[in-house]
């Protein structure tokens, strides 16, 4: 049997990290198998990518070059580590996925969805993820939550408009596929919040009504 995919998604600061192995000890302590793993990266060949995307350099990197590096991580981690889990049935968590790129390539770097879409087709097939857990905050709160914490990478140092587009691309598919993205405030005590997560994964539980 083919197990589920999660995936977390937010702007900087939303605390992505801190819930994602409170979903993992969740899973767990019900006896099921979690594979944990982020994008970009996942595998040897996406943490190069990841390097590449997330190290400020001189160079400019072009919004298209962004989007197919993003891909090409994307098509090796499907490869060899998402696809093999979810077929041996274990449950998969990942932080971050294709509605990242849709939010910051996308939104943030005003790529039109056409060749976003393509790719994901191109790449993914019919795979999508059964979950989406979107943790949502003001940018401004996210982005002093994130710049407190470490220097900044490539993405943390854009503008605020950058990551205005980015949550608005974000929330956008929300709308678009409310019983896929479960949009989590993330502002409230982390108590509350993991409250409004336990409520998202229950809607895999079997015979539930989503």
């Amino acid at each position: 049997m083919s197990g589920y995919f999660i995936t977390l998604e937010g702007i900087e600061g939303v605390g992505k990290t801190t819930n994602l192995h409170y979903i993992r000890e969740t899973l767990e302590r019900s006896g099921r198998e979690v594979v944990v793993t982020r994008e970009p990266g996942g595998t040897p060949l996406g943490e190069e990518v990841r390097n590449l995307l997330l190290t400020p350099r001189e160079e400019r990197i072009a919004d298209m070059a962004e989007l197919l590096l993003v891909f090409a991580a994307r098509a090796q981690h499907l490869a060899a580590v998402i696809e093999p889990a979810l077929a041996r049935g274990a449950w998969v968590l990942c932080d971050r996925f294709t509605d990242a790129t849709f939010a910051y390539q996308g939104g943030g770097r005003q790529l039109d969805a056409a060749p976003v879409a393509a790719l994901e087709q191109l790449v993914q097939g019919a795979r999508r993820p059964d979950l989406t857990i979107l943790l949502d905050l003001p940018v401004t709160e996210g982005l002093a939550r994130a710049r407190a914490r470490s220097t900044p990478d490539r993405f943390e140092s854009e503008k605020v408009e950058f990551f205005e587009r980015v949550r608005e691309a974000y929330l956008a598919r929300a709308a678009c596929e409310p019983d896929r993205i479960a949009v989590i405030d993330a502002a409230p005590s982390l108590e509350q919040v993991q409250r409004q997560i336990d409520r998202a994964l229950a809607r895999l539980e079997p015979g539930h009504d989503r």
